[in-house]
């Protein structure tokens, strides 16, 4: 079978000609499936005229050999129900000219940067990847975080082009943190403060570089390793960059009409806001998000491996419906009719069929994924006396999950019903967890122990979570029935309560 390329797909090169006019730090599926789909939809209409030049973020990335291979060509499918209407159609994206590996070839990461087209930075690194990180600066070498990286870039432009109005950047961070654009401004300010980097080229990030504040939002679950044949016998070629998503999708981005009229989202008809992201943000990581992280170890750890799965059984889909309307929702603060409109779009979305988004990919950095999404609901509940026991319990079975039973290699691996699994965080986050459970017999009192000690650590949830009344004992008593029972049995005895 042919393979997806400029020689085999004849439209590849009718954008050829357009310069490259995005930075990209990130180039997984959900870049790929969202802003990259979003400039493609420009680039058809004439309304942006420009390609993207993605990094990849991580040492031991795969994407941008398989990017280049294919030419910065692949194929996005959206699948699922819009507007009462379903929806499943497939279009192949050509908005990215390369990738570019910067632990093995940073200069030229360096000439992108000299390169005075190129105006817009977007980044989609986890929300882990917008955090402080001490680093050696070496101007031949990459710096390992996307701050890091991002600073050197900036430097090594502000160097080569002169430190005015007309070099600055726009640049859009995507990741899901409250004030993203304001957070990575200040961890590139403080970078540079760390490298001794002249007070000059402060000045010029501060006055002539913008940092959006952004919301996104599409569930993009990605490669369909389950349903590939079908692809493959439905487009007729072998793309190993195939992204799957669902046609929803939503932009908050907080800029000034100079950016808006530069990369004109909104008049490609795409759903964009140029709005203050405060209300969006509330709803859509609080509701959505939140309830992604409660569910995906609870879920996973009663025998579900996507959430589709979770819906159609009916005790966890009755724990989600009431995680959701009955401890969420009380807690955001947005009027009740588009509150309730919203959670049932979630759930709408939720059970679309064609989504297969998995349970373990939701677990990604879950602790932090957590302290972010669901801490804030928590704390809002607790403030008013009462204890949320579903969310309590989506806790316990939080730390269930991360009771590793081996080390492969930096890896530590966990066990479902004699099913290894892979847990996927922080090496620091792993280690603690492992001295944690180490030892653990089943008895009662370690259980406990092991929920005393993980509450208390301020490095995992910002604070010592020992301070909320109450909290201690529902989450160890949902422990000890999990580690009994099992988690389904046990959040199936919870529902009677």
């Amino acid at each position: 079978m042919r393979v997806l390329n400029k020689n085999t797909y004849s439209k590849g090169k009718q954008f050829d000609d357009l310069p490259e006019r995005i930075i990209q730090f990130g180039e997984g599926n959900f870049l790929r499936g969202f802003v990259d789909w979003m400039i493609h939809q420009m680039n058809k209409k004439g309304l942006f005229q420009g390609r993207v030049v993605a990094i990849q973020p991580t040492p031991f990335g795969k994407v941008v050999p398989k990017l280049n291979a294919q030419d910065g060509l692949y194929t996005v499918a959206l699948r699922g129900i819009d507007q009462a209407e379903v929806v499943d159609q497939t279009e192949v994206i050509s908005s990215i000219s390369r990738g570019i590996n910067p632990y093995t070839n940073w200069a030229e990461v360096l000439k992108v940067a000299e390169n005075k087209e190129v105006q817009f930075v977007f980044s989609n690194t986890t929300e882990a990847g917008l955090d402080y990180r001490k680093e050696v600066y070496d101007p031949n070498q990459s710096p390992l975080s996307f701050p890091g990286k991002l600073t050197a870039f900036l430097y090594h432009r502000y160097i080569k082009l002169g430190g005015n109005w007309k070099t600055g950047m726009m640049i859009f961070p995507c990741e899901l943190l409250e004030n993203n654009g304001d957070l990575l401004k200040e961890l590139v300010l403080q970078i540079a403060t760390d490298w001794q980097l002249p007070e000059s080229f402060a000045q010029w990030i501060k006055q002539h570089n913008r940092f959006c504040n952004t919301l996104v939002d599409r569930i993009v679950t990605g490669f369909p390793k389950d349903s590939l044949e079908e692809f493959r016998e439905r487009l007729g070629y072998e793309d190993q960059l195939l992204t799957v998503g669902e046609p929803y999708h939503l932009f908050a981005i907080e800029a000034d009409m100079e950016t808006t009229q530069a990369i004109p989202f909104h008049q490609a008809e795409l759903n964009v806001h140029w709005d203050d992201t405060r209300l969006f943000r509330e709803l859509k990581v609080r509701i959505l998000n939140g309830a992604h992280t409660i569910l995906f170890s609870v879920a996973f750890l009663s025998g579900a491996n996507t959430v589709i799965e979770t819906m159609k059984d009916p005790i966890l889909r009755e724990y989600v419906h009431r995680v959701i309307y009955d401890e969420i929702l009380p807690a955001v603060s947005v009027e009740p009719i588009k509150k309730k409109s919203f959670a049932d779009s979630v759930i709408e979305r939720f059970v679309n069929p064609y989504t297969q988004h998995k349970l373990l990919d939701l677990g990604l950095n879950a602790t932090f994924k957590y302290k972010v999404r669901v801490l804030p609901t928590l704390l809002d509940v607790t403030r008013g006396g009462e204890i949320p026991h579903l969310i309590c319990f989506s806790l316990a079975s939080l730390i269930a999950f991360y009771q590793g039973t081996r080390w492969d290699g930096n890896q530590m691996i966990g066990i479902r019903q004699q099913d290894e699994y892979l847990i996927r965080d922080e090496q620091e986050t792993l280690e603690f967890f492992n001295t944690v459970w180490q030892g653990y017999e089943g008895k009662s009192e370690q259980v406990n122990q092991v929920v005393h000690t993980v509450l208390k650590n301020e490095m995992l949830w910002g604070r010592n979570l020992l301070e909320i009344p109450y909290l201690e004992n529902s989450v160890s008593y949902s422990l000890n029935q999990i580690m009994k029972l099992g988690v389904k049995k046990a959040i199936d005895q919870l529902l009677q309560v």
